[in-house]
């Protein structure tokens, strides 16, 4: 991979869960938590990756509220086993866990899982996983404005970049699954220069392997960034 092509920062849009249960005959809150498992497989490729620092899903988004009452009921306390199941393996992959979004939301029983497994992993070193629970990246815009407007700083690039939920890098690599080609309000700001890939394969059969091979493709793109 080229010095160009550093692979810093790598999003992934999680999608297609519902459709995967669909089409095994199951329930929606099935393809929920195969997804979840996923994303442990995922994360464990990104640790041990030489170059990936930071790896940010999309897990819970500002819209994902207008799906039925029983399916975020669901989502909310898979959330919450999840990262209490997760914490030994944080820490084996020696892996920060983060969150960008508003989880004023949430319940207080989830504020504190999400806080604690922040506090018990803050010290990790190997990769960043930053999961965007009740985000909508408009909302994040706007929050950040307000932030800077509230610090009587001049808005600038600057100050309302490093305001935002996420000032992390901006993202090098921006993998979508399940064939949809939109960004479904992700990290609008962020994603400024980023190369996209769009894949057919839903998230619960999204495999290290098949990201590799995406990793791979990135590797061989010019990326210029304005430039010639």
């Amino acid at each position: 991979m080229s010095k160009t092509n550093r692979l810093q920062h790598l999003a992934i849009i999680m999608d297609g869960n519902g459709r995967w249960a669909k089409q095994q005959g199951k329930v929606r809150t099935e393809g929920h938590k195969m997804g979840a498992e996923v994303v442990r497989d995922i994360t464990t490729y990104c640790a041990k990756h030489e170059m990936i620092e930071t790896l940010t899903l999309y897990a819970f988004s500002t819209e994902n509220w207008k799906r039925p009452k029983m399916e975020v009921a669901f989502l909310m306390k898979l959330l919450n086993n999840y990262l209490r199941n997760e914490i030994p393996t944080y820490m084996k992959l020696d892996t920060k866990f983060e969150t960008i979004g508003d989880i004023s939301a949430f319940s207080d029983k989830l504020k504190k899982t999400i806080a604690e497994t922040k506090e018990i992993t803050k010290n990790n070193k190997s990769l960043t996983q930053v999961l965007a629970l009740n985000y909508g990246s408009r909302d994040e815009i706007i929050r950040a404005a307000n932030r800077v407007i509230d610090a009587g700083d001049e808005m600038t690039e600057e100050t309302l970049g490093a305001a935002l939920d996420s000032p992390y890098t901006d993202i090098d690599l921006m993998i979508r699954t399940s064939g949809e080609q939109r960004l479904s309000n992700f990290l609008l700001w962020q994603l400024s220069y980023s190369e996209m890939f769009f894949t057919d394969t839903l998230w619960p059969d999204f495999s290290p392997a098949e990201l590799e091979e995406i990793i791979g493709h990135y590797g061989n793109r010019e990326r210029k960034f304005g430039g010639i």
